[in-house]
């Protein structure tokens, strides 16, 4: 592709805001090459409308990595298991993200201990959107940038980092990396970075790391890093 790289991370579920973004940045799927870096669902209020979007995307040629949150998803709806489905629907913004496949409340509730069992979800676009997740790459890099969604383990690369650090890392990776790739990762709000709670803008740190997750989730903003030109968008709530 001869147009731009651009990275977005940490959408969940603020369709809106992703298809203002992607305006205000003039994507051009075939010349640009776009890189979604996860954490898609949960918490805001379009889970369902903004994978369908993401699908949208990677058939246009986009690339779409998996964030800790589509994990937490898929464990919750097919290992059975109590805590992952208690972990996502009460902690993590699973239940905002099944309301947006119409169900209910009601729908959700379980019994625990010995007697749970995952309630009757049918979704033909729930089940679609589970596959989708499942197979979805962990990492994309070239020589000279890596992409991802957390971070990787300090003096280990991409590859020999495990699937939990590459969702979930946080401050070993921000002040431990020191790699030859720059890295442009979400996962954590950049006002946690800058240490400002205002300030929601991309966070370029001194040891080659980018971080580009705005707080969208959280009263913030949706960031784009066009990596090719060294430019920055952003879109807010109206």
């Amino acid at each position: 592709m001869s147009g731009r790289t651009l990275a977005i991370s940490d959408i969940h579920g603020e369709l809106e805001l992703l298809d203002h973004l992607l305006d205000t940045i003039n994507y051009q799927p075939g010349q640009d090459q776009l890189i979604l870096l996860g954490d898609y669902v949960d918490r805001g209020s379009d889970s369902r409308g903004t994978l369908d979007r993401v699908m949208q995307l990677t058939w246009d040629g986009a690339i779409a990595l998996k964030g800790n949150h589509e994990d937490l998803m898929h464990s919750a709806l097919t290992s059975g298991r109590e805590a992952d489905w208690n972990r996502w629907l009460k902690v993590n913004g699973g239940l905002a993200t099944l309301l947006s496949y119409g169900f209910t409340r009601e729908d959700l509730i379980t019994l625990s201990g010995e007697d749970f069992h995952l309630p009757d979800l049918h979704s033909d676009a729930l089940q679609q959107h589970l596959a989708f997740i499942r197979d979805l790459p962990l990492y994309y890099e070239t020589p000279d940038y890596l992409y991802v969604h957390a971070g990787v383990e300090p003096g280990k690369t991409a590859a020999e980092t495990t699937p939990r650090q590459l969702f979930w890392i946080r401050e070993p990776f921000h002040t431990g990396y020191q790699g030859k790739q720059l890295v442009v990762f979400g996962h954590t709000p950049t006002f946690y970075l800058h240490q400002d709670a205002a300030n929601f803008n991309i966070y370029c740190g001194v040891n080659r790391i980018i971080g580009i997750d705005g707080g969208a989730a959280y009263g913030g903003q949706l960031n784009a890093l066009d990596t090719t030109n060294g430019i920055s968008y952003a879109v807010h709530k109206k």
